[in-house]
């Protein structure tokens, strides 16, 4: 009696030349590398991540304190940007007066817009966080007919030239 294989046909990756799945992105990386260092033509080479999740680190409580302090950094960045630019037309030491009173407005500014738009949340989103995406498996791709040399190459079997 045959088995039947419990996993659905996957189209997609039936057309695939999948010369390697690897557990992390630096594996995968480091297969490519090694492709590279053989002199195999990597360009042919995808690097495909399959079950993608969603990872939001949490970073950090915000208050409204440190949303106006945010908000007066980066007013204090685009004031001294504006503040150079003004100071290119102006001649003699008037220049470093208005780059000085450049970054004082947008630090001014930055702060009581960060802290305006840190209240209008309503509390809704009290934290700072850095969001990325992950994959549960990293499969090495060849394209163009590559994919016998590039196992050769990965599994050591076979000439790499």
């Amino acid at each position: 009696m045959a088995s039947i294989d419990p996993r659905p046909l996957d189209p997609v990756g039936a057309a695939w030349n999948t010369v390697g799945s690897y557990d992390s992105y630096e594996e995968a990386q480091a297969a490519v590398d090694r492709l590279s260092d053989e002199k195999f033509p990597v360009e042919n080479i995808d690097i495909v991540g399959s079950d993608l999740r969603l990872v939001e680190h949490v970073t950090g409580r915000v208050t409204k304190g440190r949303a106006a302090a945010a908000g007066a950094a980066s007013g204090a960045w685009f004031g001294l940007f504006i503040g150079i630019l003004l100071g290119l037309f102006t001649p003699g030491p008037a220049w470093l007066g208005l780059l000085l009173s450049g970054v004082l407005l947008g630090a001014v500014w930055g702060a009581v817009w960060g802290f305006a738009g840190h209240a209008a949340t309503g509390g809704r989103r009290d934290f700072s966080s850095v969001r990325s995406l992950a994959a549960s498996r990293y499969d090495v791709i060849a394209r163009g007919g590559h994919a016998e040399r590039a196992r050769a190459v990965l599994h050591g079997s076979g000439p790499s030239v």
